[in-house]
């Protein structure tokens, strides 16, 4: 395994991921498969994410195979910049209880940690995601709160927990 931070010379292997994300998990994003697969020129949409400033997407290799992700992005605002949030975490049904999960999210504590004047790291988890739920907490990761209904899919509606990691 080999976690890497991802440039635009990865956009279109994580935009391949990424649709698969949408589709084996559709409760667990705020996207969706069917707005994603809509979108005129993501491979360049891609690049451009994975290249902008104060964003950064990390991957999990396995025999130099994408097989999981994470991004971290950072605050713009004046008043907020001392805060960034998690977001994408995923990693591939047949390599989950591996470790990736785990190893991934620390690359994004680290970088965190390594970036100048973030304090802070939130990240949200559909409370149902048990699995999630669990690797974050034992990443250090607090709930402050529960967004309630805070997605909707197929007719139902799940919350939200909020989570924050003081760095």
């Amino acid at each position: 395994m080999e976690i890497a931070l991802l440039n635009e010379k990865h956009a279109e292997e994580y935009w391949n991921l990424r649709l698969e994300m949408l589709k084996q998990s559709p409760l667990n994003f705020g996207s969706s498969y069917e707005e994603a697969v809509k979108r005129q020129n993501p491979i360049e949409m891609t690049k451009e994410r994975l290249v902008s400033e104060g964003n950064f997407t990390f991957g999990c290799f396995w025999e130099k195979h994408l097989v999981g992700a994470v991004t971290m992005v950072r605050e713009e605002g004046l008043k907020m910049k001392h805060k960034a949030s998690i977001y994408a975490m995923y990693v591939s049904p047949s390599h989950r209880g591996k470790g990736f999960a785990r190893r991934l999210i620390e690359a994004a504590i680290n970088q965190a940690k390594k970036t100048e004047g973030i304090e802070q790291l939130m990240i949200t988890v559909v409370t149902t995601n048990e699995t999630a739920k669990g690797l974050y907490h034992s990443c250090g990761f607090k709930p402050y709160g529960t967004e309630k209904r805070a997605l909707k899919y197929d007719g139902e509606y799940y919350d939200e927990e909020l989570m924050v990691l003081f760095l």
